[in-house]
């Protein structure tokens, strides 16, 4: 089943009370892997090979590739709050290659897996909370995106890490409004997770 599938039956509607705000919910794709460049801690020469947002403002999904970097910035710059998964880790770590700024720090960001792995402890994947939460999987995963960049299948990243994007926004949109999210522990138990997440503590002031 696909995401839009599970959740035009759910008419999962729901946005954030503070609807005037601009919110802008994105992923990332790189060209290099982390074997590639000498580690995880030097991400940002991994190259970006498409980049993902939903735009509150318009209700939008925007592809960008590399040519388009400088847009994604001014965009993510825009936003009254950015929203993604691991995003402070590894998505503004690969965006350092093409800006001095330090995102991490100048942008109002909400981070899903950090707020995360502050209620439990330890890190939980997107997959994870995703089919667990909404009963929809991921379609592809990192590795493959790397083989299909050096295959030269743009499109298809750009397909992934869009599915990505929606996936990581439904699952934003979810969790602020039943106030829980749901994953699977090591056993595939599902649990439920309560979460109380106060968007007014992150939005750009």
């Amino acid at each position: 089943m696909t995401l839009s599938q599970k959740t035009d039956q759910q008419e999962f509607d729901f946005e954030p009370k503070a609807s005037e705000k601009r919110i802008v919910v994105f992923d990332l794709e790189t060209q290099l892997g982390a074997d590639e460049v000498g580690g995880w801690n030097n991400a940002h020469l991994m190259r970006i090979a498409v980049g993902v947002a939903h735009d509150s403002a318009d209700g939008e999904y925007k592809v960008f590739f590399e040519d388009r970097v400088g847009e994604l910035l001014a965009l993510l710059r825009e936003a009254d709050l950015v929203v993604g998964f691991n995003s402070r880790r590894f998505d503004y770590s690969v965006l350092r290659g093409y800006t001095d700024s330090f995102l991490a720090e100048s942008l109002p960001t909400f981070d899903i897996l950090e707020e995360i792995q502050k209620a439990l402890g330890f890190r939980v994947g997107l997959g994870n909370l995703a089919k667990n939460t909404l009963g929809v999987g991921k379609s592809a995963d990192g590795l493959q995106s790397l083989k299909w960049f050096r295959e030269g299948k743009l499109d298809l990243i750009a397909r992934y890490c869009e599915q990505d994007v929606k996936v990581t926004r439904e699952l934003f949109l979810f969790g602020l409004e039943k106030k829980y999210v749901v994953y699977g522990d090591k056993n595939g138990k599902k649990k439920n997770l309560r979460v109380n997440w106060d968007l007014n503590k992150f939005f750009k002031k």
